[in-house]
């Protein structure tokens, strides 16, 4: 609240929002950044690519994934 200006209430509902984004697993973010990309217009390959990417830079990276497993996870 401090270092924001929010009210005590939008404060605890960004923190909330953010812990909740992190807490995801990784077969959840990858199928839901799946959608996300899917519909921004992109194909598969430069999907899972950004998403290989994008679980690096996690607080709590994961193992090191390949394309085919990621789209494993999307479609099983």
């Amino acid at each position: 609240m401090r270092t924001t200006g929010l009210p005590a209430g939008s404060a605890a509902r960004v923190i909330a929002d953010v812990k909740a984004y992190f807490d995801e697993n990784v077969e959840d973010y990858t199928r839901r950044r799946h959608r996300e990309l899917q519909a921004s217009g992109l194909t598969n390959d430069p999907i899972f690519e950004r998403i290989r990417a994008e679980l690096r830079d996690r607080p709590v990276a994961s193992p090191e994934l390949t394309a085919r497993q990621l789209r494993r996870m999307v479609y099983g």
